[in-house]
């Protein structure tokens, strides 16, 4: 596979350089997860072809690619790179990260919790017809298939973070029994 285009992330990458220009005289860049609460949205469960409720997606659903999190922790990476400060230098990567998860991760800890769900893989061109911007998610997907979410510097980013936060993030298990109870 080649490059795969993720107007997702690469608009987001275009303020890095700006930033790095500006002169500021501190500055880190904090890197959001996959965010969890898009389960109760977006990529909640849907109804299957085959039957079943769950996810049909573009990617190989065993792939452990996906750094996902709670957003509202977020702000906890911020404020501790702010309390930190010049221990961070500038220009830090710090990656919020609750966990790496597959597809088959989501749906073997919701099932676990009660819940009936399924996950399929699908061609990218069926993906690409079920809704409008199908498209540039299914790249994104294909984009965490080939680099991860948080890309090939994710370990160090990640290890960063947790640095700051000793006591890390919320995993989905926990996150998923809060807030996505079965029925």
């Amino acid at each position: 596979m080649g490059a795969v285009p993720a107007l997702h992330f690469t608009g987001k990458a275009r303020v890095d350089p700006a930033v790095e220009a500006a002169g500021f005289p501190r500055y880190a860049f904090v890197q959001a997860p996959m965010y969890f609460q898009n389960f109760l949205t977006m990529n909640s469960p849907q109804p299957l072809p085959g039957g079943g409720r769950g996810w049909a997606v573009p990617m190989d659903p065993a792939a452990r690619v996906m750094h996902a999190g709670d957003v509202t922790e977020v702000g906890r990476a911020v404020a501790a790179a702010f309390a930190a400060g010049d221990e961070v230098p500038n220009g830090t990567y710090l990656a919020v990260c609750g966990g790496v998860y597959s597809w088959n991760d989501f749906v073997a800890t919701l099932n676990a919790q009660g819940h009936g769900l399924q996950v399929m893989r699908v061609p990218p061109e069926a993906y690409d017809s079920f809704f409008p911007g199908a498209r540039e998610l299914r790249e994104m997907y294909q984009y965490y298939e080939q680099h991860t979410y948080f890309g090939p510097e994710r370990e160090k980013r990640i290890a960063a973070t947790r640095a700051l936060v000793p006591g890390g993030f919320t995993g989905f298990a926990d996150w998923a029994k809060v807030h996505m109870k079965p029925g």
